[in-house]
This record gives C-alpha cells, structure tokens and sequence, in this order.
C-alpha cells in the first residue's frame, strides 16, 4: 500500500478520496487553488500545498504544478478524482513517467476511449452493440449526407473528443443538416482543441444507463450493477438511480458487454460503460468514462463497496478481493445533485457564501459535501455544492426517503437546485418511471412561449 497519495482535485471529490485515504491508512495531500484556500476539505488533509491562482489553467488544469506538488510532498501516486484532468491521457502518461502511480486506467485505455470514434470500433471487438452511425470521423458534407439518409433522420451529430453535451446537435432534416455540422465543429474545436466529429442515429427519448466496472493488473474483471442517469438537462446529470429500472436479464447482458469492453481494451481501475436504452429495452454502447464518476456513491450503496478504496488498492497492485459472483445489488439508492444554480432564472450560477446549513439525517441518508456554514463557494468551478444520497430495500421506499430528506436539507445564502429536485420528486411520471433523457426540459421545465 502506499504511504502517501496526492489528490489533485477539488471540493466534495477531494474529501471523498481524503476519506478513503484515511481509512486505509494513507496519508492524503491536498491541493488548492488561491480561491480555494478556506476550503473546508483541506483542513481533513494531512498537507496541504498552493499550486497556483483562482483560474483552472493556472492551477488544476496545470500539470507542471501538479507534478511538482507531487515531488515536494514525496508521494508515491496521484488521485485524480473526476473533472480537470482525470481523463487526461497525457496526464497519466506524465505521472508515470515520473514514478507516480496514477490511480485510474493505462493512459493507452484513456486514449483509445477518449476519442468515441475509437471507442465505437473497440465495442465492435468485444460484440457490444453501438448506435447505428457513421465508423468513424466524418470528413465532408457529402459524407455527412450519406451516411444520414443510411440511417435514417433524425440524426445527432457528436464530437468525437470530451463530453458534457458539448459538440452535440439534433439534426431532423437533410436542410439543416450543414450548418448543424458546421455549428458541432466549432462548439467541439474551442471546448477540446479537435472538430472532429461524427453521426449517430438519434433514438427518441432513451434511457440513459450505465455500468460500473472495476478491473484490476491480475486480469480480474467485475460489474457493480447499473445505474440509471436519464434525468439530465442539456446533458448534464440531476438524479441517479442504481439500479435501473430494467428486466433482470437485461441487467445482466449490460453488465456482462462492460466487462467484455474493458476486458478489450485493456482497462484497469474504476470506470462507466455508458449505454441508451430504448422502449423495447434494447440497449446500445456510447461512450466510456474513465475514471470515478459522480454517480459513484449509488452503486456503493446497492453493492456495498467502497468504490475509491478499491482504485487506490488496485493502482497499489492489490487484486480485486472478490469475484462477479460475490457483487450483490441489493435495494435502491438514489442521488441528487446540488448544484448552487438558481432554476427559477435558467440555471444562472449563484456564487457566494453560504450563510446556513443543515444536513438531514436517520437510516439510509448519507450527505457527500466539502461545504459548511460560512463556506463561500467560489465563481469559478463547477457549481456542484454536495450529493445528497438515499438507500432504502425498494424504489418507492427510496422515494419517500429522499422527500423527506430534501424538506431536511436546508441551505441559505445562495440559491440552490433543491427547489428543481422537490418538483421532481413530486411528479407522477417519475414517481411512476416515465422518464428519459428529455423529459426534465420537455416536461418539467418546457421553453416559455414567446
């Protein structure tokens, strides 16, 4: 086991790995930034190190400081957490070549899963179902044509590199469909430095579901169940479930085509399979995530494993402690995000100092934050404030769980998503399973005429 691990992120995700670190025995080095340096998560840190200004680039974004943090606090690897470079395969290459463990996948496996072209033709290998589309990048508009009458309109056009809805247009028509190209080229080039792109076949209203994997340097392979994400606004996750709603034999053909993908690609450490899952309960491969996810706390709660122990334990060389057979999922978890938006006036981010906070409690409740009373949560990361997650023996029991723990939680000072996650909880469409991944902006919050 290590004696001391770097965790080179921020917020609810570095406690997260600070936790886990402290409970293995590890000690944990934090980073910050100059906007982050009352962080509440740092005084958990057996260290804690300034690795620059407010500004990303200039301090998580930035991989020099990053590695001489690591040096000056001798370490023996790096936790990227999730976000900034996580998925950064030049990141994890840079670690190694420096002699620290970087706790995620091979950078050979972000590489080739990072870039979803790729990634469609290693799903092609391990007999995993795709969305019908184009092989690979596409490079004319006449190109873009043909393979959109092949498969039929409507068809979304994607940026081959990153994520997060970026590069992603829904075109319905052949008219429309150059200046949709042209519109996803320059969205995918200034968000990921690369206008790659290509085509898919758009399916109505899917369900968004994925998979965690673990897989260790022993050749071990696991599932932890599903995860159902389809509550979503402009691509961006609100509520997850573990486990989807679904037939159990479906769950285990999705659970048995990740471990195939990883087994493939040669993946080691944590990662998501990510599917869509039509009305008939036909599933098709999207996209890898490769690296801890936020949903990550729900499928902890199902199986029982400490999903972060397990990263750490394995970049160590440890081999997995159990077989598929001993992964159980058992009752329901869910998980709100609490983002410091304000819904009522789109989203609009809402900065500043939270003035009071209260965090609900009794069975099943578990509340995963670095925020606190008087914490001021800064302009410029992402707004994500804490995850509120419940677990009860079923669904409907998960549901009652997370009402009451929502009128639980109280956060003053700055506006909050917890109005927009009450609604949703209320409403019969998702109390009764009647969701996909446009509902929350065709349903609940449709455009306002005019």
């Amino acid at each position: 086991m290590f004696q001391r691990i770097l965790v080179a992120n921020r917020g609810e995700i570095a406690l997260r790995v600070i936790r886990a670190c402290k409970e293995l025995g590890v000690e944990a080095v934090a980073v910050y930034s100059q906007a982050d340096r009352d962080a509440p998560y740092l005084e958990l840190a057996d260290r804690a190190i300034c690795i620059g200004k407010a500004a990303s680039a200039d301090s998580y974004l930035n991989i020099p400081r990053l590695i001489a943090a690591a040096e000056v606090a001798d370490v023996q690897a790096i936790h990227p957490g999730y976000g900034f470079l996580s998925e950064n395969p030049q990141f994890a290459e840079i670690c190694r070549s420096c002699n620290f463990e970087f706790i995620g996948p091979p950078h050979e496996a972000i590489r080739k899963m990072g870039l979803k072209t790729e990634a469609k033709v290693i799903a092609a290998q391990a007999k995993v179902a795709s969305v019908p589309g184009s092989d690979g990048a596409v490079n004319s508009e006449a190109e873009a044509i043909r393979i959109a009458k092949s498969i039929g309109f409507p068809v979304l056009i994607k940026a081959a590199a990153g994520g997060g809805g970026k590069g992603m247009r829904v075109c319905r028509d052949e008219a429309s469909l150059p200046s949709s190209i042209q519109a996803a080229r320059n969205e995918a080039e200034a968000a990921f430095k690369n206008p790659s792109i290509y085509l898919e076949k758009y399916i109505d209203r899917p369900r968004h579901v994925e998979v965690q994997v673990l897989a260790d340097h022993h050749g071990n392979v696991v599932h932890c169940w599903d995860r159902d994400c389809s509550l979503q606004r402009r691509h961006q996750k609100l509520v997850e479930e573990a486990s989807a709603s679904l037939p159990i034999e479906v769950r285990r053909k999705l659970g048995e085509a990740a471990v195939r993908l990883a087994k493939t690609v040669g993946y080691t450490n944590a990662g998501t399979c990510e599917f869509l899952v039509d009305a008939e309960d036909n599933f098709y491969f999207i996209e890898v995530n490769a690296r801890i996810q936020v949903e990550h706390p729900v499928s902890e709660e199902i199986t029982g494993i400490d999903l972060v122990k397990q990263q750490i334990r394995i970049a160590a060389g440890e081999p997995l402690p159990f077989t598929q057979d001993d992964v159980k999922s058992e009752g329901h978890a869910i998980e709100v995000r609490i983002n410091s938006e304000d819904p009522e006036h789109g989203f609009r981010p809402s900065a500043g100092r939270i003035t009071d906070l209260r965090v609900p409690g009794g069975p099943g409740v578990r509340w995963d934050s670095h925020a606190r009373a008087g914490y001021s949560v800064p302009p410029n990361y992402d707004s994500l404030v804490g995850k509120l997650i419940v677990h009860a023996p079923s669904r409907p029991e998960a549901i009652a769980r997370m009402r009451r723990a929502l009128d639980e939680l109280v956060i003053e000072g700055i506006k909050t998503t917890i109005p927009l996650h009450k609604a949703i909880f209320r409403h019969k469409d998702f109390i009764d399973g009647n969701v996909d991944t446009t509902w929350v902006e065709r349903v609940l919050m449709p455009p306002k005429a005019g």
